[in-house]
């Protein structure tokens, strides 16, 4: 049982969690989130915990900023878009329960006034931001740390919010250049 409560946007989502493990779910019904939906999510905040589990899209992002800025403090979950997609569909919903599991296993928590462990100079250097693959490398970097994907802006911002060490980010950028490296080959 997760202790948490999973924040969703739909019924099928609802479903594919619950086929991957037990937990409740709020659902935002969309990205027209209603303030009844923003008060149920911060009572379960306050009493239990919360995780953002959205589609790796645009709505999807769009709604866990909403609710990440009006509710803080909460915890956040990525399923890469690859295992979120089936027939051109992108969605938790059609995750697979090990895809579901794993994210859920690799919940990071928000801490928005937390200290630059990784500066801009960095994301230039390893080609994660003003180079030519650097949207690829984002996205399989994001899925190595488990912070999802975003833009240059967005992925410095998760970096630093979620306070990924130097040591994690070393070892997800080692892992993806063997990764280039193998496929290279």
């Amino acid at each position: 049982m997760i202790k948490e409560v999973i924040v969703v946007e739909g019924r099928d989502d609802t479903v594919a969690i619950k086929r991957a493990v037990e937990a409740d779910t709020i659902e935002t019904g969309g990205s027209a989130i209603g303030p009844h939906v923003i008060r149920r999510v911060r009572l379960a905040q306050e009493r239990r915990g919360v995780i953002i589990l959205t589609d790796p899209d645009h709505a999807g992002e769009r709604i866990r900023k909403i609710v990440s800025q009006k509710v803080p403090g909460c915890k956040h979950a990525f399923i890469p878009e690859s295992e979120a997609t089936l027939k051109g569909d992108i969605g938790v919903e059609n995750a697979s329960p090990e895809s579901i599991r794993a994210a859920l296993a690799r919940v990071h928590t928000e801490m928005p006034e937390a200290e630059t462990l990784i500066d801009w100079d960095d994301l230039i250097t390893t080609g994660l931001v003003i180079h030519k693959q650097a949207a690829a490398r984002r996205m399989k970097m994001g899925n190595l740390l488990g912070i999802g994907y975003g833009n240059g802006k967005q992925f410095y911002k998760r970096l630093r919010i979620f306070g990924i060490t130097r040591e994690e980010f070393a070892a997800a950028l080692s892992q993806l250049e063997a990764e280039e490296q193998q496929s290279n080959e």
